[in-house]
């Protein structure tokens, strides 16, 4: 019976007779014994196995290159290493696929850049195993948070007629052939005869459908992928990404953010908790010091300042920015991460945003310039969250809706949601990656989701 190696290095059975499988990570030894790591993937360390050769042809042992999968019956003993508590004595080894020559992964250091031509390999890799390892404890935590505070999961449409944001930053999901679109009379595109009989695309958000459950059945989430057609080649960027985005029902932007402060305190535990063989790595290889810094982030308070004092403040150091702060602009990454490590020397949220930069569903403040919006900042990356309190009077709606240049039209069944029993409810958006990306350190959001697709590449 196969036991995975992680099991098999907690628990410690020692000499028992165990089946470990999984694939062959280093090969070194002499004419008397061959030493394998053998991994499974199931965590960061390997199992050394430890072969007596007389008693293996010489035609196994040449076949069990880096890369080759096996299956190694043995007896587990005692290591007198101090690095592993156990190591396999192999007794029976099985063959399931051998690795070519050519295998590119042999051991060397591979630059992160070559590694996402072979993403179909890349998993195999200590970095990436680690990632997705995260990763995988990352998705748990985010439903148990939300399960456990009876949030109802919702399954958000993928396909949408909405565009969330207002920004015009959507594929378009269409059946016509594109050598012979229809066009009308006036020689514009005929979306009447298209699959959908209107534009559609894909969603850039579930935040809006969220709010239709938030406003009947209470608090709920959406967890899923969503995208944006945005020419962006940054370290930040991806146009196919995941989104966390919980609604809460008769909740203002207080409790949007008490909600939030409790999701990333309870994200980073998580990972703590259940993740520490792999954060050691990062710690060691991508990010010193990521280790100390989460374990301090795991119970540190979030200060809050609104966005006119944020601007003042950060006026008065000017000269540090490249991008000049002032009233009315979008806060960048420098202003931010000055606002974390050199301000408060922590998290922050910085609320009231003005409302010409902010999207039409976040609810007017009382000066008419400002909406009840807010963002969480994290040192050394900023933004993490961007969350607000919506708009539910109906009018004030739909006069922003109009204002952004939308047609009511298309708002009709979330401008309902203001006519029949409206309440005040609030949510926010946290882009996951992002979240596994500031969790581990790595530099690049492409190596935090298995198969990116960014412009010019949608490969895999």
């Amino acid at each position: 019976m196969k036991t995975t190696v992680k099991t098999l290095l907690t628990e410690s059975p020692v000499d028992t007779e165990v089946v470990v499988k999984g694939w062959v990570r280093t090969k070194r030894g002499s004419k008397q014994v061959t030493f394998l790591e053998i991994n499974d993937g199931s965590c960061f360390a390997s199992m050394q196995v430890i072969l007596d050769n007389k008693n293996f042809s010489n035609e196994i042992l040449q076949k069990l290159r880096t890369g080759t999968s096996v299956k190694i019956t043995g007896k587990l003993v005692a290591s007198p290493a101090p690095q592993q508590p156990v190591e396999l004595q192999g007794t029976k080894i099985k063959i399931y696929g051998e690795a070519a020559a050519d295998y590119q992964l042999q051991k060397k250091r591979h630059s992160f850049e070559f590694l996402r031509e072979i993403a179909h390999l890349r998993t195999r890799t200590n970095t990436f195993g680690a990632v997705f390892r995260i990763r995988n404890i990352l998705a748990k935590a985010v439903h148990d948070f939300f399960q456990e505070r009876n949030f109802i999961y919702l399954h958000s449409p993928i396909i949408t007629t909405s565009d969330c944001e207002g920004a015009g930053e959507m594929f378009n999901v269409t059946n016509f052939d594109l050598n012979n679109i229809p066009l009308t009379k006036n020689n514009k595109v005929d979306w009447e005869q298209d699959f959908f009989g209107k534009m559609a695309g894909l969603s850039v958000s579930g935040q809006l459908e969220a709010e239709i459950f938030a406003c009947s059945l209470g608090d709920c989430y959406t967890f899923g992928p969503t995208f944006r057609a945005e020419n962006s080649n940054t370290s930040y960027h991806l146009s196919e990404f995941w989104m966390v985005e919980p609604e809460i029902a008769f909740g203002d932007l207080e409790d949007d953010m008490d909600l939030a402060e409790d999701f990333i305190r309870y994200l980073i535990k998580a990972v703590l908790e259940k993740g520490k063989d792999d954060l050691e790595f990062f710690d060691k290889r991508i990010s010193k010091g990521k280790l100390k810094a989460l374990e301090k982030l795991a119970d540190a308070p979030f200060n809050r300042i609104s966005y006119t004092d944020a601007i003042s403040k950060l006026e008065k150091k000017s000269n540090k920015f490249e991008f000049k702060p002032k009233w009315g602009m979008d806060l960048q990454t420098e202003h931010e991460r000055y606002l974390t490590e050199k301000v408060f020397k922590g998290p922050v949220f910085v609320t009231d945003y003005p409302k010409d930069i902010k999207a039409f569903y976040m609810r007017m403040n009382k000066d008419g310039k400002t909406v009840a919006a807010m963002d969480a900042l994290l040192p050394a990356v900023g933004e993490i969250i961007g969350g607000s309190q919506r708009e539910e009077r109906y009018d004030l709606l739909a006069a922003r809706i109009k204002e952004m240049g939308l047609e009511l039209s298309d708002y009709d069944w979330y401008l309902d949601l203001r006519k029949y029993g409206t309440v005040p409810h609030s949510g926010f958006g946290l882009g996951f990656g992002r979240m596994v990306q500031f969790v581990t350190g790595m530099k690049n959001i492409r190596d935090i989701i298995p198969f990116p697709r960014t412009p010019g590449n949608a490969k895999f």
